[in-house]
């Protein structure tokens, strides 16, 4: 076995997550009764000592990759949490925007009186035409934000054409049904990198877990090998006196 295809080296495995984030490697103790089969099938997950290289070999290079690879982890965990905690406050605003442009698209078009139905419905439906009628005619006044907790008044006229942000200081004009378009299309991204962001989140604290437990495991194993090895040397210099 060449030096770089080491236990040691191997701390990430093949697989990943269906956003490529490799998964750890888990330094598992194999049975004592393992067939040699089982055993060679099995080679990610072995005993620490062999993992390590053998019962002398020094553990402060596979310590130092296992802070490396949590140091990538966190990294990811620190950017996903970020990008988490965005979507959940941009998600809201798309909503939001989505309501008030839909709100607009109803009100241009009013409210349709149904042409079938029983005659029981026909002053419901010649009241809500005439409410439609009025409305059309009377201006919206509303609310806008300038900025944080500061907003000012304006009274919207009918329209057939809305302004949306893209960001990066970006508007484009949009008529409302393909702005309304738009929005679900970016609602509906939204909430799936939002699914993603948090299933990746879960996904990597998992392997930030396993890294731990493997570097307690080395070093616990590395404590108990020098003590060992620290009887054996009172027990032999009892022997030579």
């Amino acid at each position: 076995m060449s030096a770089s295809t080491t236990p040691a080296n191997i701390i990430q495995q093949d697989e990943k997550n269906p956003r490529g984030i490799p998964k750890a490697l888990f330094i598992v103790r194999l049975s004592a009764y393992a067939s040699p089969a089982h055993r060679h099938f099995t080679f990610l997950q072995n005993d620490v000592e062999e993992y390590v290289g053998g019962p002398d070999a020094a553990v402060e290079r596979v310590l130092a990759a296992f802070q490396d690879v949590l140091a990538k982890y966190r990294y990811m965990d620190s950017n996903l949490t970020q990008r988490r905690r965005g979507l959940e406050e941009k998600i809201p605003e798309i909503k939001k925007t989505l309501s008030m442009v839909e709100f607009l698209r109803d009100r241009r078009e009013g409210k349709k009186a149904s042409t079938e139905g029983d005659v029981d419905d026909a002053d419901d439906d010649l009241e809500d035409d005439l409410e439609g009628e009025k409305g059309g005619d009377e201006r919206i006044r509303t609310t806008f934000e300038l900025a944080d907790t500061l907003y000012a008044e304006a009274e919207l006229e009918e329209t057939d054409t809305v302004f949306l942000w893209l960001g990066a200081n970006v508007m484009l004009s949009y008529k409302i049904p393909a702005a309304i378009e738009l929005l679900k299309s970016k609602l509906e991204a939204a909430n799936t990198s939002l699914s993603n962001t948090i299933e990746d989140l879960e996904f990597i604290r998992e392997q930030m877990t396993v890294m731990e437990v493997n570097t307690a495991r080395v070093y616990n194993w590395d404590v108990k090998r020098r003590r060992e090895r620290k009887e054996k040397e009172r027990v032999a210099e009892a022997v030579e006196t």
